[in-house]
């Protein structure tokens, strides 16, 4: 949410595979052979499609099995959903098909980092008003959650499915060959109150460290990580694009630079579509990684029962929110009150319940959040950490920052070009942060 989010495992059959190419991932969503969404089965059923990145929660598989109840409460819907692992490949994607008012699923999540971009004037128009369709009860988010999906005329496009308060999440066994501590406050610890004494943690992680092993699995992620802690990232308080004068962004930059030249990082490109990345959780490959509370699914998902138990959560540096999502609704899809009856449900508060106690991530209802069933939860894959009380902790801290309509693309540029330059090339930080400028300027017409 984000930010680019996880992959989640899919329903082998009526399911769509999340290794489809970038230019087809949204073609999925089409019923028939008009392009068009929707569709019916043969079986005389509505099919809904719904187009996803990384793991919402909802599937039979490894999900809260949402699909499967909905059929059975609505025998007749059917529902596919089509996933990707890549958020910018997505909404690049998902951009051209809106602008064509064709090949759209019936339902499309959208991350926080582009969310301001669905509401600003180019795209506002394409989406069902989900504060008068469907059925959703718009008081039960969060009051920042629905802001940030409201259009300048009032009308609601996205309803938010998850938020993504940070922690660190951290391999008990590496942590004790390196000779760390591996008492969840204890290595709390070792950071608090400072990301800067998280690199100075991997720097002593790496004097003891098992062999093939880093600290930390990407620079990138440490650099999503500390920005979501800041007041100011990519925009200023009027919403306006200013990542070259955000404290934010240059504290973030700084960081992941130091930990990118100081060694402590496995270079890795998160949500990389090889599965370098998937690889490193299955493998060991890394101790820490920047933990907002979706990422925990992809953990479990991809470090696989082989590991389970070894994974620990500990509380952040300094409170952040990194992703979450919503669910929106195109005008032009051939079931779209259909649709919208859907994604109220999805999102409802007994819906997100669910999928937290499934794959941890955070709900984005006021009342859910504070609920017993989020306080008192814990994750099967994570032991005895106590994962609902440290995220949702973690959630009553976050005090969203302004964001630009532009987010999601620069953080793209510095995250996937920038840092990765100067992580896997060994590029100059000064020359890196000029192709990342070079970048904003030829990409984004502002």
């Amino acid at each position: 949410m984000r930010s680019s989010r996880r992959e989640s495992g899919r329903r082998p059959v009526r399911a769509v595979a999340a290794a489809l190419a970038a230019g087809t991932v949204l073609m999925t969503g089409c019923g028939g052979g008009d392009g068009g969404s929707g569709g019916s089965a043969g079986d005389g059923k509505t099919v809904l499609r719904i187009g996803t990145f990384g793991s919402f929660g909802y599937d039979d598989d490894n999900g809260a099995k949402l699909y499967a109840e909905y059929e059975k409460l609505n025998p007749h819907i059917d529902i596919v959903e089509s996933n990707v692992a890549d958020g910018q490949k997505y909404w690049d994607t998902l951009k051209l098909r809106l602008s064509r008012n064709s090949g759209l699923a019936d339902i499309q999540a959208v991350e926080v980092g582009y969310i301001a971009e669905a509401t600003g004037p180019t795209l506002a128009g394409k989406w069902l008003d989900l504060s008068k369709a469907g059925g959703a009860d718009t008081s039960a988010f969060l009051d920042w959650k629905v802001k940030q999906a409201t259009t300048p005329d009032g009308k609601v496009i996205g309803l938010g499915t998850d938020i993504g308060p940070m922690a660190v999440c951290y391999h008990k066994g590496l942590f004790a060959k390196a000779k760390l501590p591996t008492d969840r406050a204890q290595v709390a610890g070792l950071w608090a109150g400072d990301w800067a004494k998280f690199v100075a943690a991997g720097r002593t992680y790496q004097r003891n460290a098992p062999a093939g092993t880093a600290f930390h699995d990407s620079a990138s992620g440490l650099f999503n990580a500390v920005l979501s802690s800041q007041p100011q990232q990519y925009a200023n308080a009027r919403g306006e694009l200013d990542y070259e004068n955000s404290p934010g962004v240059r504290k973030a930059w700084n960081l992941a630079v130091e930990a990118a030249k100081g060694g402590i990082t496995a270079k890795y490109r998160q949500f990389d579509e090889k599965g370098t990345w998937n690889a490193g959780f299955k493998n060991a490959k890394f101790a820490t990684v920047a933990c907002p509370s979706w990422m925990t699914g992809i953990i479990k998902d991809q470090a696989g029962p082989a590991h389970q138990g070894e994974w620990d959560i500990a509380a952040p540096p300094v409170a952040g929110n990194w992703g979450g999502s919503f669910l929106a609704v195109p005008k032009s899809g051939r079931h779209a009150q259909e649709a919208a009856k859907l994604a109220a449900w999805l999102t409802a508060p007994e819906q997100h319940a669910k999928v937290f106690a499934v794959n941890g991530n955070i709900p984005s209802t006021k009342d859910t959040l504070a609920s017993p069933a989020v306080r008192n939860a814990r994750i099967p894959y994570f032991g005895d950490t106590p994962v609902g009380r440290i995220y949702s902790d973690a959630a009553a801290a976050v005090t969203p920052a302004p964001v630009s309509r532009y987010d999601g693309q620069v953080k793209t540029f510095i995250t996937d070009n920038g840092i990765l330059d100067v992580e896997q090339r060994g590029t100059a930080p000064d020359k890196a942060w000029d192709n990342v400028r070079k970048l904003v300027a030829d990409k984004i017409d502002r």
